[in-house]
């Protein structure tokens, strides 16, 4: 018996395009017979019939396991959900909507094979809008700079990972899962293959700027306390501009201004409001750490599942 692959798939809005995508990974894997597979299937609450076909897919295949959410908890949640359901020795995570090339799958189990830990898919030109592309690029830089990403390394929804990998990451217990910083943490034995990228199938990016946005506040604070420092540096420049600028008002004053001249009220006002609006950034930054932690402590769960179909695990 030969390695099982798991795939975790995130559904959200994908009632149409998951059975072409479960297609291809069948007929891609009847082509890699040295391993076995099963296929984990997440519904995140979609507002459409996902969960519907999702059923319709596991009468069809017992080697798939569908997952419905009771709400809509976010990408990285279900994947949690999903990699505490696989089986497999090698996991493989991919998007629902037909952009991740399954059938190219044996190129991320080839980077496994040869000793990675994690394989993430490359994309010489990705089929995004304008608006995800530059939502990317943001996420790429937050990665670098707050979790120490390398350079060099191109980081996607489509990856495969060891086993020991996805054990570790599932011990995250806490709300606000966010996937590349449990990798990140876990082995920085990650390299990168290059796939094709692919038009969507039908329909739209479900992620919209505040989704967007939401990612990118809980990367940053959920595995780095950059943040925190930065806003101490930042403190610190500030103090040092306003002490600067102290002295260069009483050199103008006594030298330059005639006795008895009003002037500067323009510039104290700038620094007024610039000041405060840092104070209340710091403030809120400060918030946000605080108000995850009263979360965590109240044990808010990552993910709720409402129902499982064709898996051994009970509900």
């Amino acid at each position: 018996m030969g390695k099982m692959i798991s795939f975790v798939i995130p559904c959200y809005r994908s009632q149409a395009t998951l059975p072409s995508v479960i297609r291809e990974i069948q007929e891609t894997m009847e082509g890699l017979s040295q391993y076995t597979y099963e296929v984990v299937l997440v519904n995140d609450c979609s507002p459409d019939n996902t969960f519907d076909s999702i059923r319709e897919l596991c009468r069809e295949n017992k080697n798939i396991t569908g997952i419905n959410l009771a709400k809509n908890f976010g990408q990285h949640s279900a994947l949690m959900a999903g990699f505490h359901q696989v089986k497999g020795d090698i996991i493989v995570c991919l998007d629902d909507d037909g952009q991740t090339p399954a059938d190219e799958v044996g190129k991320l189990l080839e980077g496994i094979e040869k000793g990675a830990d994690v394989v993430y898919a490359k994309y010489a030109h990705k089929h995004h809008s304008g608006f995800r592309n530059w939502g990317s690029h943001v996420n790429e830089l937050m990665t670098r700079v707050m979790l120490g990403k390398p350079k060099d390394l191109f980081v996607s929804s489509y990856f495969a990972a060891r086993r020991f990998v996805v054990d570790e990451m599932i011990k995250y217990e806490y709300p606000y899962p966010y996937v590349i910083g449990l990798v990140l943490r876990t082995t920085k034995n990650i390299v990168n293959v290059e796939v094709n990228h692919r038009d969507r199938m039908e329909g739209t990016s479900g992620y919209t700027l505040g989704k967007l946005l939401g990612l990118w506040f809980n990367g940053f604070t959920a595995f780095s306390v950059k943040p925190l420092r930065i806003a101490t540096v930042t403190g610190a420049g500030c103090a040092f501009l306003g002490f600067a600028y102290g002295i260069y008002t009483i050199i103008k004053k006594i030298f330059i201004n005639p006795p008895g001249l009003v002037t500067g009220f323009s510039a104290l006002m700038s620094v007024l409001v610039f000041m405060g609006g840092m104070l209340m950034l710091m403030l809120g930054l400060v918030g946000e750490y605080m108000g995850r932690m009263y979360i965590s402590m109240n044990r808010s769960p990552q993910y709720v599942v409402r129902e499982i179909v064709n898996c051994e695990t009970e509900e």
